[in-house]
């Protein structure tokens, strides 16, 4: 289960997610600086707790760190929604209740996401191959699989989930 950002820690990743490059303490501290005012501990404390909870990397460049998000912004939404939805006892009258809830433009966007995942359909699991048949040897044929292209408008360069698995950028900090 995903936990929500608390106030502070989202104001922090929405800046890292929007800059989209490795941030230092003192980066981040300028930017909200603007909006309160708030201590450069305050920000590193929360920084490498957000580190320590697996939302961020980061690598030591010289004394300091630099810090980046370990996913997106999209993927810590969708698991956040998808964590909702799990929790309900009729999924279906769940769905129908939040379609209700949508603008138009989110009515619009839900149909964009719908038409691409269209495009890319989850080939059905056919189990095991019977023992002595070709899938089942080592000398068998190779099976590509194809990708979907990314469609989130960010940069796709993610290096995996907080245990170091590479997952597309579709990971997300418990």
């Amino acid at each position: 289960m995903v936990r929500q950002l608390g106030e502070l820690e989202n104001d922090i990743m929405t800046r890292v997610w929007q800059w989209n490059r490795p941030v230092t303490v003192r980066e981040v501290l300028l930017d909200l600086q603007t909006e309160r005012d708030i201590a450069y501990t305050t920000v590193m404390t929360v920084l490498d707790k957000l580190y320590r909870k697996g939302w961020l990397r980061r690598d030591q460049v010289g004394r300091a760190y630099r810090y980046e998000p370990v996913s997106s912004r999209e993927a810590y939404t969708a698991a956040l929604m998808n964590d909702a939805w799990g929790t309900s006892d009729n999924p279906a009258a769940a769905l129908v209740h939040f379609f209700g809830l949508m603008s138009p433009e989110q009515r619009e966007a839900l149909r964009d996401a719908l038409r691409v995942a269209a495009l890319f359909p989850v080939p059905a699991d056919p189990g095991p191959a019977p023992a002595g048949t070709e899938a089942d040897t080592a000398g068998g044929p190779d099976t590509a699989t194809e990708t979907p292209p990314d469609t989130g408008g960010h940069s796709g360069a993610h290096s995996g989930g907080p245990d170091g698995a590479d997952s597309g950028g579709l990971s997300t900090p418990p």
